[in-house]
Order: structure tokens, then C-alpha cells, then sequence
């Protein structure tokens, strides 16, 4: 079962200094807080300017015409324009992204993980509109329902971070899941109710760009440059059209493929690769970025490219564009004596908390769906209340909705009050879940449940070695299959240091044979040859069949009648339980899931990551 001087010293030290300061800018930028705390600089110096001596230069700024030509053509809007109706496309592409890749291998990816995101978010939208229908005057303020049915996902992902559980990675996966039915419908809203007079000829153009989209994906199309072209002429045309450029955005992202990696790409991308290492000629580094960028779809390639862009650039650009109330005058007293205002407020803040809580419980209650592991209703409690920071399409809508300066400073002042409101109300929210209903972290469970144990578990290496790698994994899995190469790199490279624990975690509503392997590796296990059984499983994941596993069993010289009776015992059924219970104890909910020591691994799982996990938990134990 087992198997100089001070000046050079000096300056030295201030490059690391300067070094280390930097690595931790990059670092808090690189987090959702990072992300939300640059919008908030950029509100504040919208605010600042629109409200200073210099309150003209912010107002000619943002009016100065801007015009692009070729030949006869010309595209001219006011620099505010180009950010609403052109960089804003850009962010509204990367949603579109976002949404296709949740759908199609996301936390949207099956019936039963769509439901309760689903019920939570329409019930974002419908309460929030019915408060703001009820409380609004009559006349053009009626117009600005949409500015209560949107949420701005990266300034509510940043106060999660600030003001949440310190571990919420789960319920962060269950607030993106909703908030992407949130933009769907928001960006809907905004392209078909906020649009102007529509033009047939354009919109019937953009129909077609949209079809050759499709016929991209349908082709295999894996370079990005023709999806980028396509969508660029998409967006034209719907500014042609007088649609709102947002849908041109979302609709592109959407039409772009996402797919989990292709196995016979990935090998090939890994040919190409040691090849350039062993001929590191530039075409042979070509040929390797290529099979690399192939190995990745096309959707997950520009997500990577252009987030940082969406959220670091576009979204700040447009708080800044868009924030800018002068509130002199009595602007701002009027806005807070303004039902119009209030029912901005009260419809972000109250409307979402109520109508997300609402939907979560009503889908738990009937059934149509369970709450990630790790997450209570006070979680979702929170994160509703934290989703009445509508701030960007609200900002948005309200834009379009309203002609009336004043009206359009009423409803502003109403989405920067329910941005504080909301924030506040989510912190007061996780408090007493954590306080009354002892829902503290909203993650999975961290640590290993049940310790290794040498005479339960399949141990190769020293049982007593001192650095420890337990893998559940599942015989049909691919992702599997390859980790073996890399635990085969780690026993080699720390030798008798490193003990490695295999636990069975079959996945059988995507592998169905998967089941069927365990048994046998556990069966094999008792006549001592399990990790014969292992490597050979994984040597033919394709073929797992009974009477391929039992052929497998006769090439490793095992007594068939005793191996056959032991894959059909309840003994080895609940030896197979027993790892599966422990993984769901241990949060392991999908396959390879590594933990280093006791604790669960998160991110990559190549060689030399968890090599550097493995040498840090040994520094951890000496000292």
C-alpha cells in the first residue's frame, strides 16, 4: 500500500525597497479591491473637479469634439461620447466574454447550477424596478427605471474584499454567476429601451457580422485577429443602426467560443515547446507560441488580454467622464429633498437586497437548487446588499434615460449615496451572519478532513517523510492523466523527502467509468499491485470497460477469480466512499485537487509550483 562597501550597499537597499513597494502596488492592484479603490479615486477627482474653480475645464473636456476619417467616411462624437458609446463597448465585449465562458464550462455550465443564480438575479432586477416605478414622480423621471436593475460587478467584487469574509471564494463564484443574468438583462435593457430611432440597413448589416461570428466558431476558428475585426465592424454598424453601442459589445463577446483546452492541441503545444528548448530557433518559437495560443480558446485568450484593460482603464475613464455633478447651487439639497433620488436608493439598496435574498431562498425552498458549499443565506444576505452598488450601468442608464441636467444630477446623487448605503449594509449584513448564525468564511474547507493514514491510504514514498502530497483524482479524468508526468518529475526531484497519497474522487456524472477504475485499482490494491493498477489505468483511460479492466488485471499476473470477487465487495465500495466523503470534507469538489501537507492547493499544478508548495510548507515546519 505504500510505495562592498556601504554606498553600493546602500543603494542596494533602496532598489529593494523601491522593488518590494512596487511588487505591492502591483500586487493590491491585481485584486478586485485594487480595481474598485481605482474607481473610487476616480469618482472622487470627477467630484472634486466638477465642483471646483476649474468646474468649466472638466465640462469642455468632456464636450471637445473628436473625429475620425477615412476618405469619405467619418466617425465624430464628444469625448464623452467616445467613452459611453465607444470605450464602454470594450468593457460591455468583456462581459459578453465573461457570460459565454460561464455558460459553456463556468458556474453556469448546467441546468442545475444555472437555477438559483438565475432566480436571484431576476429577482435583482424585478424588485428593485417595482420600488423605483412606485417611488419615482410621474413624467420623464418614470424613464430612469433601468438606472436600479444593473450591478456594477467590479466595484461590488472590491468591497467584498474589504468589507466580507476573509476567505468568500464560493460566494464570490455564486455573486458572478448572478451578476451575469444581471448584465445580460441590463445590456438588453440598454440597447433595446435607451436606443434611439432604429435604421434597418445598418442593423441588418450587423445581423450578418453577426452570423459570420457564428460561422467563425462553427469553422474552428482559433486566431483572434478575424473575431476582432468582425466585432470592430459590429459596433459601426449598431452606432448606424441607433442601437446603444453595448449591445454590439456584449453580443460580440458572446458569439465568441469557449471550450475547456482540446486534449490533441495541448500535446501538440507540448511537442512544439520541448522542441523550441531543444532548437531555440525563431521559427520553431513561432510554431511553439502558436500550438500554445491554440491549445487556449479564443475567448479565454482575449479575456486575459483586454480585462485588465476593461478594468483599469475603461471603467475609471468613464467614472471620471460620468461622476462629475457640479453640486453647487443647491444641487445637492434639491437632490436630497428629490423623490427621484430616493427612488434610485432605495431601489439599489433595499430593492437588491430584498429581490436577490428573495430569489436565493425561494430556489433553495422549492428545490430548484442549493447554495455552493460553504455559503449560508446570511452570505447572501451580504453579497445582495453589496449588489445594490449599481454605479457603472446605473451611471450608464441614467445618461440615456434622462435629457433634464437636473434630473440627471438627482438620480447621480442617488447612485452615489446607495454605493455607500449598500457597502455599509453588506458589512453590517456579514457581522451578524457571523455573529447569530456563526457563517463566518464563505469558502470551502481549506485543510485536509481525515490525516493520512498508511494503513488506509495509497502511499508511494517513505510513510514517514516529511513532505506530504495527497492528489484525489479520478482514472478517466485527463487532467489527471497528466499530472502524472508531474508527480513523476516531484518524486524524482525530492526523492525519499516526499511521500505522495493518491485518493479516488470518481466524478461520475462526466466520467462514467470512473467508478468502475477505483474499484479495480482499490481490488488490485489488495493483492499489493495498486499502483501498478494506477499507472496502467491511466495508461488507457479511453478503454475502462469491465472486460478491459479485467484483461488489464490478467497482463498484471493478478488472481482474476480474487480480483474479479473483490471489485464487486462492499468492502471496496466503501473503501471508495470513504475517499469521496473525505474530499467533500476537504473541499475538493473537482479533479486533480491537490493539498500540500494539510492544506488545500489552489492555482496551477505544474512541477515547479507545487515544488516551490512543497519546499515552503518544509520551511514552515522548521521553523
Amino acid at each position: 500500500m505504500t510505495r562592498t562597501n556601504n554606498d553600493s550597499q546602500t543603494r542596494a537597499g533602496r532598489r529593494s525597497l523601491a522593488s518590494q513597494l512596487s511588487d505591492r502596488v502591483r500586487s493590491y492592484l491585481a485584486t478586485e479591491a485594487g480595481s474598485a479603490g481605482l474607481l473610487l479615486v476616480a469618482v472622487v477627482v470627477a467630484l472634486v473637479w466638477a465642483n471646483s474653480p476649474w468646474s468649466a475645464s472638466y465640462t469642455t473636456l468632456w464636450s471637445t469634439e473628436l473625429s475620425v476619417s477615412l476618405g469619405n467616411a467619418e466617425l465624430s462624437m464628444d469625448l464623452s461620447h467616445w467613452v459611453s458609446d465607444g470605450l464602454m463597448t470594450l468593457f460591455f465585449f468583456v462581459v459578453g466574454l465573461e457570460v459565454r465562458y460561464e455558460i459553456s464550462v463556468g458556474a453556469l455550465s448546467g441546468r442545475e447550477r444555472i437555477m438559483l443564480p438565475a432566480l436571484a438575479g431576476i429577482g435583482g432586477m424585478v424588485v428593485p424596478t417595482a420600488i423605483y416605478l412606485l417611488m419615482a414622480p410621474e413624467g420623464e423621471a418614470e424613464g430612469g427605471w433601468g438606472a436600479v436593475i444593473g450591478t456594477d460587478t467590479a466595484f461590488m467584487l472590491g468591497a467584498l474584499a474589504l468589507v466580507g469574509p476573509r476567505f468568500a471564494t464560493q460566494l464570490r463564484v455564486f455573486l458572478l454567476a448572478m451578476t451575469v443574468i444581471d448584465d445580460i438583462v441590463a445590456v438588453s435593457v440598454i440597447g433595446l429601451v435607451y436606443s434611439e430611432t432604429i435604421h434597418l440597413v445598418p442593423l441588418l448589416v450587423g445581423l450578418a457580422l453577426c452570423a459570420a461570428l457564428a460561422m467563425l466558431t462553427r469553422l474552428g476558428v482559433w486566431r483572434s485577429a478575424p473575431y476582432v475585426l468582425l466585432v470592430t465592424g459590429l459596433w459601426l454598424t449598431t452606432l448606424e443602426a441607433g442601437l446603444h453601442a453595448s449591445i454590439a459589445g456584449m453580443i460580440g463577446g458572446f458569439l465568441i467560443p469557449a471550450h475547456p483546452p482540446v486534449p490533441e492541441f495541448l500535446d501538440r503545444a507540448a511537442r512544439l515547446f520541448r522542441a523550441f528548448r531543444q532548437s531555440p530557433r525563431a521559427d520553431v518559437g513561432l510554431s511553439a507560441r502558436l500550438g500554445l495560443q491554440r491549445a487556449v480558446s479564443v475567448n479565454e485568450r482575449l479575456q486575459l488580454m483586454l480585462h485588465p484593460w476593461a478594468s483599469y482603464v475603461v471603467v475609471p475613464l468613464f467614472a471620471l467622464a460620468s461622476a462629475g455633478i457640479d453640486l453647487r447651487g443647491g444641487v445637492l439639497g434639491r437632490a436630497l429633498s428629490s423623490w427621484l433620488t430616493w427612488a434610485v436608493v432605495v431601489g439599489l439598496v433595499v430593492g437588491k437586497l430584498v429581490g436577490i435574498w428573495g430569489g436565493a431562498h425561494l430556489g433553495t425552498r422549492l428545490g430548484l437548487g442549493q447554495l455552493p458549499k460553504g455559503v449560508g443565506l446570511g452570505h447572501v444576505v451580504g453579497g445582495a446588499a453589496l449588489s445594490g452598488i449599481g454605479f457603472t450601468v446605473s451611471l450608464l442608464i441614467i445618461g440615456l434615460a434622462f435629457d433634464d441636467p437636473a434630473l440627471r444630477a438627482q438620480a447621480t446623487v442617488g447612485v452615489l449615496i446607495s454605493v455607500v448605503l449598500a457597502t455599509a449594509l453588506g458589512w453590517l449584513a456579514f457581522r451578524l451572519a457571523a455573529a447569530l448564525r456563526g457563517e463566518t468564511d464563505a469558502d470551502l474547507p481549506r485543510f485536509l478532513d481525515r490525516p493520512v493514514d498508511p494503513e488506509v491510504d495509497h502511499i508511494a514514498g517513505p510513510v514517514d517523510a516529511p513532505l506530504t502530497l495527497v492528489e484525489y483524482g479520478d482514472f478517466e479524468c485527463p487532467y489527471c492523466a497528466r499530472a502524472t508526468g508531474v508527480i513523476h518529475e516531484l518524486r524524482q526531484r525530492f526523492g525519499d523527502r516526499l511521500r505522495y497519497v493518491f485518493r479516488h474522487l470518481p466524478l461520475t456524472d462526466v466520467h462514467p467509468h470512473a467508478m468502475l477504475a477505483a474499484r479495480a485499482a482499490v481490488a488490485a490494491d489488495e493483492q499489493g499491485r495498486f499502483w501498478d493498477m494506477h499507472d496502467m489505468l491511466f495508461a488507457h483511460q479511453d478503454k475502462l470497460e469491465f472486460e478491459d479492466i479485467a484483461a488489464y488485471a490478467i497482463e498484471l499476473g493478478l488472481d482474476i477469480e480474487r480480483f474479479l470477487e473483490a471489485i464487486d465487495s462492499e468492502r471496496t465500495a466503501e473503501r471508495v466512499r470513504a475517499d469521496m466523503a473525505s474530499a467533500e470534507a476537504s473541499g475538493a469538489l473537482a479533479t486533480p485537487t491537490f493539498f500540500v501537507g494539510n492544506r488545500r492547493h489552489v492555482g496551477p499544478y505544474d512541477a515547479e509550483t507545487l515544488a516551490r508548495e512543497l519546499e515552503a510548507s518544509a520551511a514552515d515546519h522548521s521553523s
